[in-house]
């Protein structure tokens, strides 16, 4: 099968993350899938939610943006419509519910960390790219905590990242752009820990159905993309920040 931009099935889009892009926050990435760009920051707060004071836990959470030209038509600023959309609060859920599944809150104390993922440019898979980000921005936030001796030991159990996958033609293909999203007849986007773990798995056919030996070969597939993504935020953590 040809797909689009004259990749495999199982082929990612070109992957790069820059650690240290924004050197104000306390971690930062901006992570590039394709033409998808997205910058993600951590910010670390020495409070946590009222609910949850006086727990002896920290909290992890995230906000979702989109540029306003991000893509091909302008994107209404939320902060005019005076509250995020429907589709923002999923996502921004989404991210959090990833990194908490990774994250030891106990271990992380009561301080909270704030991870803000801004869509700088969209071609699909914008919120499985922030995923797979803001785990490198909370990393290097936690590295940050480590060595000023704020916490004994990073506070992480495992790695996390998110993929999308779907049948286009009836054929499984990994990582898709927004032309293969909008025609896709099964859409799913997968988030997994770096030991092979599911977090979540959203799917839906678009158009029709699919059965169960489909599901299994989306999933095989997202396992074989989140493993080479898992592979990419080890070179990154392991590389100097940006100047």
């Amino acid at each position: 099968m040809a797909r689009v931009d004259g990749r495999a099935p199982d082929e990612l889009r070109p992957v790069s993350m820059t650690p240290g892009f924004m050197p104000n926050a306390e971690g930062s990435c901006l992570i590039e899938m394709g033409d998808t760009k997205i910058i993600c920051t951590a910010t670390v707060e020495d409070t946590v939610p009222r609910w949850m004071s006086n727990k002896g836990r920290g909290w992890v959470t995230a906000e979702y943006s989109m540029l306003p030209r991000s893509t091909s038509e302008r994107v209404r600023r939320e902060v005019n419509k005076g509250r995020p959309s429907g589709r923002t609060q999923e996502i921004q859920r989404l991210i959090g519910r990833s990194l908490r599944a990774v994250t030891d809150l106990e271990a992380l104390g009561e301080r909270s960390v704030i991870v803000d993922c801004d869509v700088l440019q969209a071609d699909g898979g914008t919120r499985t790219a922030s995923i797979t980000g803001a785990f490198v921005s909370l990393s290097l936030a936690f590295d940050q905590l480590e060595a000023g001796g704020a916490v004994a030991s990073v506070p992480l159990m495992d790695s996390v990242s998110a993929i999308s996958v779907g049948l286009i033609d009836g054929v499984p293909c990994l990582d898709l752009n927004y032309i293969e999203d909008v025609k896709a007849g099964v859409d799913m986007n997968v988030v997994m820990t770096g030991a092979g773990k599911l977090v979540e798995v959203q799917g839906t056919a678009e158009h029709g159905t699919f059965d169960r030996l489909e599901l299994d070969q989306l999933l095989d597939l997202a396992t074989k993309g989140i493993g080479e993504l898992t592979g990419e935020q080890e070179k990154t953590l392991g590389a100097p920040e940006a100047d």
